[in-house]
């Protein structure tokens, strides 16, 4: 993907090694959760982030919303507002240039239907980092979005966890983690993450997990739109680094990857092959209002 022309973008703030953004979250936060991939599955908490994975040995996932503290659109963090904007490695500049191409993607989009768009903030971290009301996290946890400060968190050797455990290479594979969460950015900017939440609240674990698929496949869906507005960008293979990385981070796979039978009641992500399909089609489409996940019979 070609996004050399572009200048990173200034709203990301570089944590370094052990660092925090404020508060940690109540009851252990994050990292009382990264053990192993069943019990997670089958005993997790709620969680106040969107994550497109998590590695540990195996990936897991997380619950996308918590009940409690604060609204989903308050207390943003607002952007980095210095010009000195800390790029430590190639890595973190591939990243901020993503994040710019999302942003201006992003900001056409919502203004064609006459709103305003407010970016997230990137969180680079090294190690583990507090994010706010979501809790800590180690880099184990993977890229996540915390809507509490409208923060994605990466540490960017996620990146080679994603080459070297899973075989999903290529630059494409890396902006469609990032665009991803930004996804569940806007999910909460446009108040589906809000809605979906209040559902989980009053059902039980099952349902709860078939909404937070719905969610998480939006997101993907989400994240090939964008790829489609920056068709320009995109390079021979891109599309196949994309679909494979989706493949990847599916939960059948990656249950299967941990020793485990596939258990569709326990999915909160979706399979590789419905993960590929969202992504697709919003690959496809180019259309944000193709990805209503939540439409009766949309995800089968």
């Amino acid at each position: 993907m070609r996004l050399d022309d572009l200048d990173p973008s200034k709203n990301v703030r570089d944590h370094g090694r052990g660092g925090g953004s404020g508060m940690g979250g109540g009851g252990g936060g994050m990292i009382g959760l990264l053990f192993s991939f069943l019990p997670m599955l089958l005993g997790r908490k709620k969680m106040g982030c969107g994550t497109i994975l998590l590695i540990g040995g195996a990936a897991v996932a997380f619950m996308y919303f918590s009940g409690g503290g604060g609204s989903l659109l308050g207390g943003g963090s607002g952007s980095s507002s210095n010009d000195a904007v800390a790029y430590d490695n190639q890595s973190e500049v591939f990243a901020g240039r993503v994040l710019a191409s999302t942003e201006q993607t992003w900001s056409q989009l919502f203004r064609k239907n006459g709103s305003t768009y407010r970016p997230p903030v990137l969180n680079f971290y090294e190690g583990n980092v507090k994010a706010a009301e979501c809790g800590s996290a180690t880099s184990a946890a993977g890229p996540f979005y915390c809507p509490a400060d409208r923060g994605i968190y990466l540490d960017t050797s996620f990146f080679r966890e994603m080459e070297t455990r899973m075989g999903a290479k290529g630059d494409f594979a890396k902006a469609y983690v990032i665009a991803h969460e930004v996804g569940h950015h806007i999910q909460n900017l446009s108040g589906i993450a809000d809605q979906v939440r209040n559902q989980q609240r009053s059902v039980g674990k099952t349902q709860g997990n078939a909404l937070q698929v719905r969610m998480e496949l939006q997101a993907d869906c989400y994240a090939g739109v964008w790829a489609a507005q920056n068709a320009q960008r995109m390079e021979a293979g891109d599309v196949e680094e994309g679909l494979n990385a989706a493949h990847a981070i599916g939960d059948d796979t990656l249950m299967r990857g941990a020793g485990q039978r596939p258990i569709e009641s326990m999915f909160t992500h979706g399979s590789s092959e419905q993960r590929m399909a969202w992504l697709r089609k919003g690959m496809q489409t180019g259309d944000p209002a193709s990805c209503d996940t939540f439409a009766r019979g949309a995800v089968r």
